[in-house]
């Protein structure tokens, strides 16, 4: 349904699709998903047929966003949610990959070569001086002057939505490696995700807060409590640094998830922060929906396993795990050496076992090299 970001209903059939779900018709699946995203609006929170808005999206491949001080002329938009044009842009991408996907399971080659390109439409926001996603006016010019924490009002939901820019730098699911090269490469890709977990507020707390009310569970400029940063600890592995994802993960499940008065630090929309704690604590992640993988963290317990509906078990097995012993030195996958950072989910239903042997400090070799990243949306089964 149309709630937040684009329509990703879609992203749940392709998922689905792609793990072995058969239970529905995908050529039903699939009209009612493009429908869905061609045929009612872009606008958050909003059940109305397309119009103004998303013609220009077909046009010119971006939502366009409002200057300081300029006035609503769409009426279908709600005057507390706003455009938030550039999450919707970077979703709307997304759930075009998606629809791309589909298409291409079903033999749609003219469709799924027009949604393909379409998935990329994210670019058309970048801007590579800054590199940040920023929003661009309908002239085809970006918003100045900006500031990447602060602008955007309430929950920044001029420009985002309920997160600012720091936290929509990496909303990207399906083509990982095309973001990391619009930032120049894996040096400048990780040097901004470093900086993302120390950048400062930059103001109190509660004046921070009162800006940014669901932007909660703060490391830095990152946002633990909020669903469009679940990924983003993983996000290492892609740039050749996964011993960074294995630190990440564990202080923050260690800070933000803790049976005391702490609780959980954000809203629990629909399991989705209990969702990202499980997978995380058994040590591996779902970074892409529609890709058929998981990438690999730092799991919290010595062994844990999956009891498949097919019969079949998988077995995730951390030798030496502590509160210490974080870092991944070496991993075998049902006896065999494995250098990579990540798995099919077909491992996953063959059973079998994931070996991780852990220590105190990084193995800055392992996961490394030729074939160790994890696929986006560049997969092929």
């Amino acid at each position: 349904s149309r709630r937040m970001n684009s329509n990703h209903a879609v992203a749940t059939v392709i998922d689905a699709w792609r793990k072995g779900v058969r239970g529905f018709d995908l050529e039903k699946a699939y009209e009612a998903a493009r429908k869905g995203i061609e045929e009612k609006t872009l606008i958050p929170w909003s059940a109305a047929p397309s119009g103004w808005l998303d013609e220009f999206y077909k046009e010119h491949g971006y939502i366009p966003a409002l200057k300081p001080g300029e006035k609503e002329t769409v009426a279908d938009v709600s005057p507390w949610e706003k455009r938030q044009p550039v999450a919707v842009t970077l979703g709307t991408a997304y759930d075009e990959w998606c629809l791309s996907q589909i298409a291409a399971e079903l033999g749609k080659k003219e469709d799924a070569e027009y949604f393909l390109a379409r998935s990329y439409n994210y670019r058309n926001l970048f801007n590579p001086e800054t590199r940040f996603f920023h929003p661009k006016d309908k002239d085809g010019k970006f918003i100045e002057p900006f500031d990447y924490i602060f602008s955007g009002g309430i929950g920044a939901r001029a420009y985002f939505d309920e997160n600012n820019a720091w936290t929509y730098n990496w909303d990207v699911r399906h083509h990982i490696q095309d973001l990391i090269d619009l930032f120049g490469g894996n040096t400048p890709f990780i040097e901004r995700l470093d900086q993302l977990f120390v950048e400062d507020m930059k103001m109190s707390k509660w004046q921070y807060y009162a800006l940014h009310p669901d932007a909660t569970g703060n490391v830095g400029q990152f946002v633990m409590g909020n669903e469009p940063s679940f990924h983003i600890p993983y996000l290492y592995n892609y740039a050749g640094q996964p011993w960074k994802t294995q630190k990440r993960i564990r202080m923050l499940m260690e800070s933000w998830f803790r049976n005391d008065l702490m609780g959980v630090c954000g809203d629990e929309d629909g399991g989705g922060m209990s969702a990202f704690y499980v997978f995380s604590a058994l040590g591996f992640y779902p970074v892409s929906p529609g890709v058929p993988v998981y990438t690999i963290g730092s799991p919290l317990f010595d062994k844990s396993e999956i009891q498949l509906a097919n019969g079949k078990v998988f077995t995730m097995i951390a030798h030496g795990v502590s509160w210490e012993n974080k870092y991944i030195q070496s991993a075998k996958l049902n006896g065999a050496e494995y250098n990579k950072t990540w798995f099919t989910h077909e491992d996953v239903m063959k059973g079998g076992t994931l070996e991780l042997f852990m220590g105190d400090r990084p193995n800055k070799k392992w996961g490394v090299g030729e074939g160790a990243n994890p696929p986006s949306g560049e997969f092929v089964d």
